[in-house]
């Protein structure tokens, strides 16, 4: 029960990732707009006030914004897609269908039976408008329900086929007869239920506020320790798009979650400083200072022959965790060699938050520098205290490489550099951790000329392969044998930084690097409809 649970986990995890990383995108763009409408830059650099660039500043700010207010909709289609195991493009049409219906559905059983408030007083009786029709307000997690029920149906009869004068029925149409009645039926239900769910999410959110720095710390450090299952993705995804992370009126629209608050308050000039809520996206400041001041420590207590290879690994992931935050390289580098190292860093990441909160800074930091000076730079110090941002950034970059120095020397941790003498020096896997208490032999590596097919083999071989997908840094598959995987050649050959095997489900991790070799695993494979 507790691997299927996992690997249900694992794979919605993986379906959330098309919707959450296509909304960063448009906050960067609103951003973006942002700067082509921003008065005190207009007044520094006089040129840019003209109409064709602040028009299409205001085009750009205005009509990504309302992207926001249809999360719903997006959540749904994505999920679908993402859990459609065939035939993914029919799956999203087949989303959007019932996304209407539902709709629709609830507003009808709502007005006959007189539930619909006034609209004045929408918003205290949960409800509000979607697509311009008045339902209740279940935010993203309408989204989320439905697109786990249209990709369970699709899965499920998208191969059921009719003989005679029914066959046009089948397959798709048949898809779409069953989850008409579904929706709808599901409409009616949550008319009555979901003001329960509501109630119980309003109060986990007061929970958390109530336990105000401490609860900041625990919600910052699991998004850290989850890191290794991959499903970190899971904790700050609901504090981001729904009323976990806070609710706030900008603009005369109401908005849930703290990174569609912000997203509304960048591209509304009346916002004079952005809501307090914006600390549930402060994620940056152990990707851009934290961990470069761990990559410091490590090259500082490196063995003096191994100075030279420690820098040339170190640097680069360095770099990328600091330039677009993504720190798996780095983490996976000492998460399984020095497990205590990564328990610190979870924690300092979580004290990092606290730190932003008592100190009331509203910068917009989730991710790496380019993010965090395109969001925070064209807002202004008063809007956002970016300045002290960057301080704070600077003092946990004091205080990991204080710490990661101090306990690797303690503890003689055999971080990137530190290896027994008859050791290469290079990032670490778990299968290198087990394999190095157990004195086993190393296999030999494969000189297989392709990429692609090293893989693969690696893998345990094509017909070993059940499904391949991919996330922002890792290669997400299930495998038929996941004991087959060979950690030291994907490792070593292919330069994944670390792998990840839970039951048949079975993460390489390869940084920013991994869409172009999903593509070539693709092609390889033979895969044409890709997620």
């Amino acid at each position: 029960m507790r691997e299927k649970i996992m690997e249900g986990m694992q794979r919605f995890s993986k379906a959330m990732f098309i919707p959450v990383l296509i909304l960063p995108i448009a906050g960067i763009l609103i951003a973006l707009g942002n700067v082509f409408t921003n008065q005190r830059l207009l007044d520094t650099v006089p040129f840019l006030d003209n109409p064709i660039t602040t028009g299409f500043g205001t085009i750009l700010s205005g009509s990504l914004v309302s992207i926001l207010g249809n999360l719903g909709l997006i959540f749904c289609v994505g999920i679908t897609v993402g859990l459609a195991k065939k035939e993914k493009a029919v799956a999203g049409f087949t989303a959007v269908l019932g996304y209407l219906i539902f709709v629709n559905a609830m507003n009808q059983f709502m007005e006959l039976n007189g539930l619909l408030a006034e609209a004045e007083a929408m918003q205290n009786a949960g409800q509000t408008l979607v697509m311009g029709v008045q339902i209740m307000d279940m935010g993203v997690f309408l989204g989320i329900i439905l697109g786990l029920i249209t990709a369970y149906i699709h899965n499920k009869f998208i191969e059921k086929e009719f003989k005679g004068a029914l066959q046009i029925y089948g397959g798709s149409r048949f898809v779409f007869i069953v989850l008409i009645p579904v929706v709808i039926l599901l409409a009616v239900a949550l008319t009555y239920i979901w003001p329960f769910f509501q109630s119980g999410i309003n109060g986990l959110g007061s929970l958390i506020q109530r336990s105000g720095n401490f609860g900041l710390f625990l919600y910052g450090m699991l998004e850290r320790l989850l890191i290794p299952t991959g499903l970190h993705h899971l904790v700050y995804t609901p504090f981001l798009y729904s009323s976990l992370g806070g609710v706030v009126e900008v603009g005369n629209q109401v908005f849930e979650g703290a990174r569609n608050i912000y997203y509304a308050e960048i591209a509304d000039p009346s916002v004079t400083r952005l809501s307090e809520s914006v600390i549930w996206d402060a994620r940056g400041i152990s990707k851009m200072f934290g961990l470069i001041g761990a990559c410091l420590a490590m090259y500082h207590t490196a063995k003096p022959e191994n100075k030279a290879k420690a820098k040339a690994i170190l640097i680069p992931v360095a770099f990328t965790s600091f330039i677009a935050g993504v720190t798996e390289p780095i983490e996976f580098s000492f998460m399984f060699v020095a497990p205590l190292l990564f328990v610190v860093h979870a924690a300092l990441s979580g004290l990092s938050f606290v730190m932003l909160n008592i100190l009331d800074v509203r910068a917009i930091g989730p991710n790496g520098m380019i993010d965090f000076l395109l969001y925070n730079v064209p807002l202004g110090i008063e809007k956002t205290s970016w300045p002290m941002y960057i301080l704070v950034g600077l003092l946990f970059f004091v205080i990991y490489y204080v710490t990661f120095r101090f306990l690797i020397k303690k503890f003689n941790f055999k971080t990137v550099g530190r290896e027994d003498a008859e050791e290469e020096t290079k990032m670490y896997s778990k299968k290198d951790y087990k394999k190095k208490k157990n004195n086993e032999e190393e296999p030999e590596a494969q000189t297989d000329s392709g990429m692609a097919s090293v893989i693969v083999d690696a893998l345990g071989g094509a017909n070993n392969i059940k499904t391949v997908t991919n996330c922002y840094t890792r290669l997400r598959l299930t495998l038929d044998k996941p004991d087959l995987v060979d950690e030291l050649t994907l490792k070593n050959e292919t330069g994944a930084n670390g792998v990840i095997v839970k039951n048949q489900n079975v993460q390489v991790v390869y940084g920013l690097e991994v869409n172009n070799i999903r593509k070539e695993l693709d092609n390889y494979l033979g895969i044409k409809e890709v997620d």
